[in-house]
């Protein structure tokens, strides 16, 4: 009766082992994580946290008319440090809406960074930046240099707190025009001297309207009385902005373009679904309704 017992409680132990051992198998990452925080412990926690600004370089422009050139093309990015050992340090960046993890170490005596990325991507290179303060400085460089248009990159980066807040509102000072996407429309008019018409084409830029700064879609539940005369771009700003709050990372330049103009937007994630409140999802399934045929209002402007 013993050895029954002692056998019965022996193979009870190694099913839970074996399913324990299951379950940090699917979480790999996380099992490593535990590892290195028991082994070797965090450092430098206060230089943890989201560094954006700007990510500098030389690129040739292609104009629709005229010849190509080169010029400084400034972009936006994130560097996320999330953890510091001895030995390690690990993170990620976002570049226009494409979120890159990093590893690489930290001399303490400069108080530097030399952070890869993985390099299964065109768009990977390597960090070599500088800490001072809440500042970080250095360049960038493509592990590619033929892959991407600007291969060295200059940063300039400032510490952020990312905070999600319901009341955020891009600023009534905010450009509105949707420069990413121009459409080309043939006008047409008549010759005082001829009599007859002719046409032209020019180029016009889609407009948001001020509707954009009275709805908020984290806030009140919209109704279809609201909606149903907005412009498409209105309702893809009011839909967007509830994601924007979130932190979520736009792909898309157009959307990327509003949001950059404000001081609270900070892209920490690709994917934030799980974080809207019931009443934004109700908000952004009925504004998507609207989109699908809602109409934009076109026009000439200048830049």
């Amino acid at each position: 009766m013993l050895n029954y017992t002692l056998v019965s409680i022996l193979v009870v132990s190694l099913l839970s082992c074996k399913k324990d051992g299951k379950m940090t198998e699917t979480g790999k990452d996380s099992v490593i994580a535990k590892k290195d925080s028991v082994v070797v412990p965090e450092i430098h926690k206060e230089y943890y946290g989201i560094y954006m600004g700007d990510f500098a370089g030389k690129e040739m422009i292609t104009p629709e008319e005229g010849e190509q050139y080169e010029d400084f093309v400034n972009k936006r990015i994130s560097l996320k440090i999330n953890r510091i050992t001895k030995d390690s340090v690990y993170g990620q960046s976002i570049v226009n809406g494409n979120q890159r993890p990093f590893r690489g170490v930290f001399n303490e005596g400069t108080k530097s960074f030399v952070l890869d990325e993985p390099g299964n991507d065109k768009t990977d290179g390597r960090f070599e930046v500088k800490l001072s303060g809440d500042s970080i400085t250095g360049k960038w460089n493509a592990f590619n240099k033929t892959a991407v248009k600007s291969p060295l990159k200059t940063i300039k980066l400032s510490k952020k707190e990312f905070v999600y807040n319901p009341n955020f509102m891009l600023d009534e000072d905010s450009d509105l025009v949707d420069w990413s996407n121009p459409k080309s429309f043939v006008e047409k008019y008549k010759d005082e001297e001829t009599g007859k018409t002719e046409s032209y084409t020019t180029s016009k830029n889609r407009a948001a309207s001020d509707a954009i700064f009275k709805i908020n879609a984290s806030k009140q539940k919209l109704t279809e009385k609201e909606l149903k005369n907005l412009r498409k771009l209105d309702l893809e700003i009011i839909k967007n902005s509830v994601f924007a709050r979130h932190g979520y990372s736009f792909k898309k330049e157009t959307y990327r373009y509003f949001f950059e103009q404000t001081d609270w937007y900070i892209p920490v994630s690709n994917n934030v679904d799980q974080e809207l409140s019931p009443m934004e999802k109700e908000n952004v399934a009925l504004l998507n309704r609207f989109i699908k045929y809602a109409e934009d209002k076109y026009d000439s402007f200048g830049r």
